[in-house]
């Protein structure tokens, strides 16, 4: 079956380099070809290829909004990145938005062409000369201690969001988004917000915050009883996630505590975080649902409690809630800090 490639670069020069490499291989095709970021979403909608070849540096575009949007659109569709850069920070920034490879434009033609080909083969590619860089660390395993404003805008800038829908998820004004940006960079120690979403990838301890509502350190991890408690709720609806994180502190100060919207961040989390207790909720968005969801949390993370919850209890949700892992189904309305509690102490 032919492999289809979507081509975007802003160069039509490069463009025409690329496309003359891609060409020569068997069985692929460049079926479109987008110059801007404006245009990209349309071209990806109406040609759904299987490959995006994609210079990140074009005009109207945020990589990391961008990669994560079309990550999330097209889980199946394989993101190459062709770039002059090769910053290590912006590489990691860019595999941990979910791209498949890195090809740097300076490399031999041939080597793109290997990078297409293996990429497209479900394998990862990163050019020779980065590969040093990455296995390089940078920065000390100690992570900063934010304030809770603070660890919130990681989160969502992590999720992928611009400033516009900072504001609008946190209930600020843009400069007062572009003004705690500043701060929060100053104390990552870092000059922008791929740098950011990279240090998040590094210390995903920092992407949770302890019910108190004060940062756990990785060197001092909270507890409950003897046992280290972390706690991830997946549920797409933001109010909701808030309001049970804060039911949760309350409950039990000392956990540490996640949130996801979707199946993509919830099975991030679950790699790099040992969870031990998960709320799931069974529907997540129009396209995910929680069944889907804890069956792959499951399967990822097998000592970890799901419970799964719903707006709308349904006996066939609980029996598939159960057959996929689940240990518990319960109805949001009964999620009182009562229920809380028990849900909790039957970890111990």
């Amino acid at each position: 079956m032919e492999a289809r490639i979507l081509l975007a670069d802003d160069h039509a020069v490069v463009r025409a380099g690329i496309r003359n490499v891609v060409n020569e291989l068997e069985g692929i095709t460049i079926v479109a070809e987008v110059g801007d970021g404006s245009t990209l979403f349309d071209e990806l909608e109406r040609h759904r290829p299987d490959c995006l070849l994609i210079d990140v540096s074009m005009p109207d575009f945020d990589p990391i909004a961008a990669i994560t949007r079309v990550r999330k659109e097209y889980p199946e569709m394989k993101i190459l990145v062709i770039s002059a850069y090769d910053d290590d920070v912006y590489v990691q920034g860019l595999l941990g938005a979910g791209v498949n490879g890195y090809h740097l434009k300076d490399q031999p033609l041939s080597d793109l062409q290997l990078a297409v080909t293996r990429v497209l083969a479900g394998e990862r590619w990163i050019s020779g000369p980065l590969i040093e860089k990455l296995m390089t660390p940078k920065r000390s395993a100690v992570g900063p201690t934010l304030t809770p404003r603070q660890q919130e805008l990681l989160h969502y800038l992590w999720q992928g969001l611009d400033n516009q829908s900072l504001a609008q998820a946190t209930g600020l004004s843009v400069k007062t988004i572009e003004n705690h940006l500043t701060r929060l960079y100053r104390q990552l120690d870092v000059q922008s917000r791929l740098e950011a979403v990279n240090y998040a990838n590094q210390h995903p301890e920092l992407l949770g915050s302890a019910g108190s509502g004060t940062t756990s350190s990785p060197q001092q991890p909270q507890q409950i009883g003897e046992c280290e408690t972390r706690i991830l709720v997946v549920d797409d609806n933001p109010r909701f996630r808030q309001n049970l994180h804060r039911a949760i502190g309350k409950v039990c100060p000392a956990a540490v505590i996640y949130e996801a919207g979707d199946i993509s961040t919830a099975l991030y989390l679950c790699s790099k975080v040992s969870l031990d207790l998960a709320f799931v909720d069974v529907v997540l968005g129009s396209d995910e649902d929680g069944i889907r969801c804890t069956r792959r949390v499951h399967s990822a993370s097998p000592n970890t409690r799901i419970i799964m919850i719903s707006a709308y209890p349904d006996r066939e949700f609980h029996r598939l809630g159960l057959e996929a892992g689940a240990v518990a189904f319960l109805d949001k309305k009964d999620l009182d800090l009562a229920t809380i509690k028990q849900v909790i102490e039957d970890l111990a």
